[in-house]
């Protein structure tokens, strides 16, 4: 990992809520809002816009952990807003406590941790979790 990433370091990143982003399920809608699966993934996106600039050429970084607390609504076309905020570096993790906006305020919270692991390694774990598949 490059050097230069320090702790307090944010990135925010934007997104317009669509039909796509409705809490479903095997393709049913079961609320026409924001669901938490469409708040997991910007969460984790804002959190990794703060390790690109970082990574060395065969390195990636991959998910490792992430809470969330989802505690409002948003309807469709509505502008929503995540930022991350880098809390912690340990070893080869990239802590980062996140937290998701609309234009009424906060609609989720929660922790994104992900590990800078070279990109040989992540293929060989992946490599043998195919050869354990029946």
């Amino acid at each position: 990992m490059k050097s230069g990433m320090h702790i307090g370091q944010t990135a925010t990143i934007t997104a317009r809520v669509t039909p796509e982003m409705f809490a479903q399920f095997e393709g049913k809608v079961v609320h026409e809002a924001y669901s938490t699966v469409a708040m997991v993934y910007h969460m984790e996106w804002a959190a990794r816009q703060i390790i690109l600039p970082y990574l060395e050429a065969d390195e990636e970084g991959i998910g490792a952990a992430v809470q969330v607390k989802h505690v409002a609504p948003t309807a469709v076309e509505t502008d929503i807003q995540v930022t991350a905020t880098l809390t912690e570096l340990r070893n080869h993790l990239v802590i980062t406590e996140v937290e998701a906006k609309n234009n009424k305020g906060i609609i989720g919270k929660g922790e994104v941790t992900q590990a800078i692991v070279p990109k040989e390694v992540i293929k060989e774990k992946i490599k043998l979790s195919e050869m354990t598949q029946p």
